[in-house]
């Protein structure tokens, strides 16, 4: 393992890994697919090796990767994985093989829509493939370009978000004061991330900012891999208890809140991990503007209702009656609660449209409504209301 207080500047890490991306194929063993375990960040760094699908459905459902873009391009890869395991079989085995694999990653966290994208995505470009090597092949490129697109997308993103940033700096002749919440940063995704993208972008242009991430209890993501990010890239950052936001967004300390999301229905509802409902509420009661940062494949065109139609996932109670730290030089685990304590543990939260003041995506800054989402993305308008999505497991 490696001390990531020793890892080079900004997001390049040692171990096999290419330069800053969270999941990869091995260069060495291309039926190997491995990722970053992000549950020992930032106290240490290692990989996990990952090779068939349903290791992969287990690297998901455990948080060993977690964020919707690396959710989805993970899963592309998991598709893969499959795809190998059908090489000897003609196409009609491999359809039902590929099926079942694709069902079973789909299953393994129900609220991230990048997932359940990026296996139909693959399903519907391996079906009827009756060669098995060509069938590998078409999953692998398939899986790589989902990677790829998402990193395009993020650094679009980036750029669009700059342009929020460009103007309160103009206008204020002072740092940007911006507040985000759990990990939406490369971490999340496969690069650069979506709402630090424009974080990053406003560093590398000099334009001054700095950053207040709430902790984002249970599970800490704020605290360990937020602010590990973008203290590693030199940008200024306070990390914050999650209560402490209404505070400084009443005394104006913020001038604008950017958060990532795992699903956003074409109405603009926005589920992102939960506590954020009430930073957009707390933003809007004093007047702060509020943006999630998210990829077209976060969209879902089928739902307009979240609140009723977003699977909520839950995960188990020990994650609130326990938390992980770093002492004496190892990762350790110490109780929060008493013992016998019973603890609900909802992953995320629905934020209603009329809460966002806008969504920034790769195409450009659009307000939260079906009517604007549409005009940036046309091509979604034949599936609006098509619900397909799945239920939790």
């Amino acid at each position: 393992m490696t001390d990531p207080s020793a890892l080079a500047e900004t997001v390049s890490l040692t171990g096999s890994a290419p330069a800053d991306r969270t999941v990869w194929i091995d260069p060495t063993d291309r039926g190997t697919v491995r990722c970053i375990d992000q549950r020992l960040l930032p106290f240490e760094y290692d990989e996990v090796a990952v090779t068939t699908s349903t290791q992969m459905r287990d690297v998901i459902a455990d948080m060993v990767i977690r964020g919707a873009g690396c959710i989805g391009v993970s899963a592309g890869y998991g598709m893969y994985l499959a795809a190998l395991a059908t090489s000897g079989l003609g196409a009609a085995e491999a359809d039902a093989a590929l099926a079942a694999a694709g069902a079973e990653l789909e299953a393994s966290r129900p609220t991230a829509v990048n997932l359940s994208w990026a296996v139909q995505r693959q399903l519907s470009a391996l079906r009827g493939i009756e060669d098995g090597g060509a069938r590998v092949e078409a999953a692998r490129l398939l899986a790589e370009t989902i990677a790829d697109e998402d990193i395009a997308m993020c650094a679009a993103i980036g750029q669009h978000g700059l342009s929020l940033i460009e103007e309160i700096h103009a206008r204020t002749g002072r740092p940007v004061r911006i507040m985000t919440h759990c990990n939406a940063g490369w971490l999340a995704f496969v690069k650069h991330g979506t709402a630090t993208a424009p974080m990053y972008a406003a560093h590398t242009a000099g334009i001054p900012i700095h950053v207040y991430v709430s902790e984002t209890r249970p599970r800490n993501q704020g605290a360990r891999l937020t602010a590990w990010e973008l203290h590693q890239a030199g940008v200024p950052l306070t990390l914050i208890a999650d209560n402490a936001a209404g505070h400084l967004l009443q005394h104006g300390l913020v001038d604008l809140v950017i958060v990532g999301s795992d699903r956003t229905t074409i109405a603009g509802d926005v589920a992102n991990k939960i506590g954020t409902y009430m930073k957009a509420v707390l933003a809007k009661e004093n007047g702060v503007p509020f943006y999630a940062a998210l990829p077209s494949s976060t969209l879902d065109p089928t739902l307009r209702d979240g609140v009723d139609g977003i699977p909520i996932e839950e995960r188990g109670s020990h994650e609130v009656t326990a938390a992980t730290g770093f002492w004496n030089g190892e990762q350790v685990e110490v109780a929060t609660a008493a013992p016998g304590v019973s603890a609900a543990n909802f992953g995320f939260d629905v934020t209603p449209a009329r809460y966002v003041t806008g969504i920034i995506t790769e195409r450009g800054v659009s307000a939260a409504s079906e009517e604007a989402l549409l005009a940036l993305y046309p091509e979604l308008a034949g599936r609006v209301g098509q619900s397909t999505s799945p239920e939790p497991a």
